[in-house]
């Protein structure tokens, strides 16, 4: 029997202490892509990685099997624009070096930073508007952007080496006064906004922290015909681990349980989660019919706790998360899709004994379902890919 959980204050991956999360997106001027950047506390994330689509974008992977080595990573990159969108690591490497953080080695720091990708090439009209370095250092600087606009009162203010993509605070080229004024900063010939700023067609438009649906990786993303996005879960165990998951939602299979077109990763939801939704009515689960295209896919994501953990633990990690991932989605693990997670431990708290780290792993698995459900859920439809509610309106409970 799996312990009783609740959700941590936010629900998402920022609740694993020490972790940042900021997103950057492009729509308009052929774009519909994007970029999401997850940091590591100070002293890296130890880190594991399972890749199971046969059609995977990644980038050091490698370096994260148990037997090579370094330990710990710096961010993880979760980007749009297939193969081409490795290239959003590089710009958030480039602000780690100027941070100071990375792997010491002789006359500075190599900043360790994963990458996989998903496939969403086109969607906005032109087949090469994909993420670049520019865009993952406008991603970079949403999660670490101290201004009054975007950040709680109790964060804590982040070194400023390069000017902020986002409020153009730090830097030579900073404008100062941490206003949402759309400042380039050094992160491209492009100004950035953030989310409660009004943004021209095309702009960079940046989010942190637990932001969902259609932002960062996820701007792109098709789910089985559906509006595919970002989504965000997380679970705080009886004795204060927290384990938390984040999905970049883009899949070839269906979200959908094929007996009542509900979510199918809702079923795993935790006691008031999913609680406003039931199943449609059976008219409107008879008429979705999606066109089945052929197309590239994938799904990839981040599971995290604050326990410490080994390589190798992070990488049991991440494959639990596949289980998870594989009971959101069906099928998964296709020809065409790249399904990728990451395993992350902070190290904030103690390794588990055998019995607990069972509990985490289930956790993580769960963890990953619900953050497959509400990337689909907090989706923004468009004409080629609808979102779940439009599609299905008589999903949402009505409220008294």
């Amino acid at each position: 029997m799996l312990p009783l959980l609740r959700a941590g204050a936010t629900n998402s991956l920022m609740d694993v202490a020490g972790l940042r999360v900021g997103h950057a997106h492009r729509v308009g001027g052929g774009y519909r892509t994007g970029t999401t950047v997850v940091l590591a506390p100070a002293a890296g994330a130890v880190a594991g990685v399972d890749v199971r689509g046969a059609a995977p974008g990644t980038r050091e992977t490698e370096l994260l099997d148990p037997r090579n080595l370094v330990e710990r990573v710096h961010a993880v990159v979760l980007s749009g624009g297939s193969a081409f969108g490795l290239s959003a690591a590089c710009g958030v490497m480039s602000r780690l070096a100027d941070a100071g953080a990375g792997f010491p080695v002789a006359g500075g720091v190599v900043p360790i930073v994963p990458a996989a990708v998903i496939f969403d090439l086109g969607r906005g009209g032109t087949f090469r508007a994909v993420p670049d370095a520019s865009l993952g250092a406008a991603a970079y600087d949403a999660a670490t952007c101290t201004c009054p606009a975007t950040t709680p009162a109790s964060a804590a203010p982040v070194r400023a080496v390069s000017a902020c993509a986002v409020c153009g605070s730090g830097g030579a080229g900073a404008t100062g006064g941490g206003q949402p004024t759309g400042v380039a900063g050094t992160a491209g010939p492009f100004p950035a906004f953030h989310e409660r700023t009004p943004a021209p067609d095309g702009a960079v438009v940046c989010h942190r922290g637990s932001a969902r649906g259609s932002v960062g990786a996820g701007t792109g993303a098709v789910a089985g015909g559906l509006a595919g996005g970002v989504g965000t879960a997380s679970a705080v165990l009886p004795d204060g681990s927290t384990v938390a998951a984040l999905a970049v939602v883009n899949a070839a299979g269906s979200v959908l349980d094929p007996r009542d077109a509900t979510l199918a990763g809702a079923r795993y939801g935790l006691p008031g989660e999913f609680d406003h939704l039931h199943p449609p009515t059976p008219d409107e689960a008879a008429a979705w019919n999606p066109e089945k295209a052929p197309s590239f896919n994938t799904t990839i994501g981040i599971v995290a706790t604050d326990r410490t953990l080994t390589k190798a633990q992070c990488g049991k990690l991440a494959a639990v998360a596949h289980d998870g991932l594989a009971r959101a989605i069906r099928p998964a693990h296709t020809m065409t899709d790249g399904d990728t997670v990451f395993g992350l431990a902070t190290c904030a708290r103690p390794a588990p004994r055998r019995d607990t780290f069972q509990d985490v792993l289930a956790a993580a698995a769960d963890a990953f379902s619900r953050a497959v459900a509400d990337a689909v859920l907090a989706a923004t439809g468009r004409p080629d890919a609808p979102a779940y509610l439009d599609v299905f309106p008589s999903a949402l409970r009505s409220r008294p």
